[in-house]
């Protein structure tokens, strides 16, 4: 549809970046309005739908946890494509944020919470129902800005319609494991590199790497299950009308074989959707043991 406007809905947990996001999106070309009062909602679909302006054309939207459900009702039009981008990060990174930027919480200003803590608690307890899977996660706990970035402009470029996409992310469970994960796949039962001295300072970009973990029997068989179950899934998803699927590997430290699987699966499934591929782990990826 030729005219169809797109609105962004960022929420989140407050201190996951929704600022930044906001930003970001500006950047791309976005009309960014933030502070706007949901009681008005309304009004805004109106104008949406009748203005003329190119700034309506692409909107984000920043809400609060109180306001996120009431807009996201209210945000119904004809000619309305509304995306939900949710942020999110692990509450010890959340509560390190605040201590050291020294902001102070949206429920503490308001009085709703007597502790920073607290805040944390009650606000994502504020999004448990909200939340369906047809929303676009995303886990700042571990991104730096720039990779925040090129996830933002990857999944919500101006030149594109909303389709069905697919990240495939690899991870180290030592490090901790991907919060906007929708699907977790643990490799850790496969043949470890690690245990190859000769293979040990290499990573699963490398093909000496790749290929001995390619080769082994457990991964072939492993795969032909894995991509059966992921074929039937995506259709169903895509299906449903969700916009992004983020598939997470993990292996022990993000080295070796969750790195060759995600670049396995990525070149299996990127002629037939939308794919991404990140390596949570890279810049860590020295000499780690096992």
């Amino acid at each position: 549809m030729e005219n169809m406007k797109r609105v962004i809905l960022v929420t989140g947990m407050s201190g996951a970046g929704k600022s930044t996001a906001a930003r970001i999106l500006e950047d791309m070309g976005y009309h960014v309005i933030d502070n706007y009062p949901v009681q008005l909602v309304s009004l805004l679909v109106d104008m949406i739908e009748t203005s003329t302006d190119p700034r309506y054309s692409f909107i984000a939207l920043s809400t609060s946890a109180q306001d996120f459900p009431e807009f996201l009702r209210g945000l119904k039009g004809q000619n309305i494509s509304v995306s939900v981008m949710f942020l999110d990060a692990a509450d010890s990174v959340l509560l390190h944020r605040y201590k050291s930027t020294r902001r102070t919480h949206p429920l503490l200003l308001s009085n709703t919470c007597n502790t920073l803590d607290e805040a944390i608690s009650v606000e994502r307890q504020m999004f448990t129902s909200a939340i369906n899977s047809s929303f676009i996660t995303i886990d700042t706990s571990f991104l730096s800005e720039k990779e925040f970035k090129k996830k933002i402009e990857q999944m919500f470029s101006r030149n594109s319609i909303p389709s069905f996409s697919i990240s495939f992310e690899s991870f180290g469970y030592k490090y901790g494991v991907p919060m906007d994960a929708d699907l977790m796949v643990d490799v850790r039962f496969l043949p470890n590199p690690f245990w190859d001295i000769t293979l040990r300072p290499f990573n699963g970009n490398d093909a000496c790497v790749y290929d001995y973990v390619m080769e082994k029997p457990e991964t072939k068989e492993f795969l032909t299950r894995l991509s059966s179950f992921l074929d039937y899934a995506f259709e169903q998803y895509a299906n449903e009308g969700k916009n992004h699927f983020t598939v997470a590997i993990g292996c022990t430290g993000g080295q070796h074989r969750s790195v060759s699987i995600a670049n396995w699966l990525y070149d299996h499934y990127k002629n037939s959707y939308n794919c991404y591929k990140q390596h949570r782990e890279e810049k860590m990826w020295i000499r780690d043991e096992a």
